[in-house]
């Protein structure tokens, strides 16, 4: 083994380790972890191995173990969606939405090309107003404030008068958001059912309405969702709807729905509340292959942005304000199990002070106000406190129906099979005989999470060279269309 240098004249650590990992033996291979991740921001390790074997034999045709690893662990992606922790991956996962979405629209991913003669619109259903907030009017030349305001003004969405903003509405519409769209989907079907004059057990014998919805933060701190809604006949995308199935029948079911879905909150310290949609109901055709307006590339690419934001877009932060240590409770379990003052927090139960967070006022008061929703006994199965960063909406931020098209899962299977398959050819190996039975025999251990001060300089400059190609094919793309 090689004679190690004496690193410490070197000032920087993370110019001194990446000199250690030069020195361990087989720096290429470190290089290539790094760039395997493509630039992802804070990168599992783990460590274990895993074998290939042939199902009769027991003959390994393929193995590894990070022990042969110079750093002893692997490096896989951290998976993350939102763009704010991971650009990396949530490039990824934005690519994969939009593969998801789009082939739920015009064919492909097991689903039939004829699935883009189906009935389907962009339906954006939003929530209703807690207050006026200062906006840029399509209808009047200046808000209400009477101020013109810029595109990027600080205050858009925040309240004209926040001491009469409904702050307590507006958590928990959020908080209710999810529940309210279920709710919608059922009542779709009851509404469409009705306007088509027939019952809602024939109806569903005869078609099944599809769709896929992803949830965006609007400036004031509320979600609304983009949903494709589609009908499809009993089987699903494979076979079409009845003739008379129409888009003019599922729109006007989709108004129907809107207004008719409600959910009411009980409590005897808010009072009781009715949890419904806003006025603004926005429903569209999408029409196949650039015919009309909205189109099945344009939507598709629409929902795949939206599904990498979070909260953060609306001047929130992107992480949880619980203490980790009392799980935001404030206390710990002492001898006997009696409470015990917990020291992060002081009993505060918030990982940070509220006072501290630097965020508009506007978005302060919507935490708190969270935050002390939560405390109350009527909503403590909602965990309100858990999710005051993301001003108490608990939903996922993307879902379909089972019909709609692929899934996520098989995209990524897919992509792990090529990898495989890339793996095994760069090895040298021989591929396996179609009919062999292949069984694989793994034990992976969580180890940290990250890169160490060397492999950050080569993710950097990983993630560079990314951008740099990326806009080089914007150029050859946009010079490619001034030729056309």
């Amino acid at each position: 083994m090689a004679r190690m240098l004496d690193l410490h004249h070197i000032k920087s650590l993370a110019v001194r380790d990446l000199v250690e990992l030069a020195q361990l033996g087989n720096f290429d291979r470190v290089t290539e972890q790094v760039h395997r991740v493509a630039g992802c921001t804070r990168p599992v390790n783990l460590i274990g191995h895993t074998a290939t074997l042939d199902a009769a034999t027991r003959t390994v045709l393929r193995s590894c173990t990070t022990a042969d690893e110079p750093t002893g662990r692997l490096l896989t992606t951290c998976g993350n969606r939102r763009a704010s922790r991971c650009p990396a991956c949530s490039r990824v996962y934005a690519a994969d939405t939009y593969h998801l979405i789009k082939a739920g629209l015009s064919g492909g991913k097991t689903v039939p090309e004829t699935v883009r003669t189906h009935p389907r619109v962009f339906a954006t259903l939003t929530a209703p107003s807690f207050g006026a907030v200062h906006n840029i009017r399509t209808d009047k030349p200046r808000c209400a404030c009477g101020a013109q305001h810029a595109s990027d003004a600080p205050e858009l969405g925040t309240p004209l008068n926040p001491a009469t903003y409904d702050y307590t509405g507006a958590i928990l519409w959020n908080a209710h958001a999810g529940a309210l769209w279920a709710r919608f989907t059922t009542y779709l079907r009851r509404a469409l059912a009705a306007h088509l004059g027939i019952t809602q057990k024939a109806l569903n014998s005869v078609l099944r309405i599809s769709f896929a919805k992803v949830a965006e933060y609007q400036k004031r701190g509320l979600v609304h969702f983009h949903a494709v809604i589609r009908l499809d006949g009993p089987e699903g995308s494979d076979q079409p709807p009845p003739r008379w199935a129409t888009i003019d029948a599922l729109k006007t079911a989709i108004k129907d729905a809107a207004e008719d879905a409600v959910l009411t909150v009980t409590s005897d310290h808010t009072g009781d509340r009715e949890i419904r949609w806003g006025k603004r109901l926005d429903v569209r055709e999408i029409t196949a292959l650039g015919d009309g307006e909205i189109t099945d590339k344009a939507v598709a690419g629409y929902v795949a942005k939206y599904a990498t934001k979070s909260a953060e877009d609306s001047g929130t932060v992107d992480r949880s304000l619980i203490c980790a240590p009392c799980g935001g409770r404030g206390y710990l379990r002492g001898l006997g199990d009696r409470p015990e003052l917990c020291h992060d927090c002081d009993g505060s139960g918030q990982a940070e002070p509220l006072q501290d967070l630097r965020v508009q006022r506007h978005v302060r008061q919507m935490i708190r106000t969270a935050w002390a929703l939560g405390h109350l006994p009527e909503f403590a199965e909602l965990k309100l406190w858990k999710w005051a960063h993301m001003l108490g909406f608990r939903g996922h931020f993307s879902t379909k129906s089972r019909a709609y098209s692929t899934t996520l899962g098989a995209l990524r299977d897919v992509r792990r099979a090529w990898r495989l398959e890339q793996a095994r050819a760069h090895a040298g190996l021989d591929a396996p005989d179609e009919n062999t039975t292949l069984v694989t025999e793994s034990s992976w251990a969580y180890l940290t999470s990250g890169y160490r001060p060397g492999e950050e300089l080569l993710a950097a400059q990983t993630r560079h060279e990314i951008h740099q190609a990326k806009q080089a094919a914007e150029r050859v793309k946009t010079e490619g269309e001034l030729w056309q």
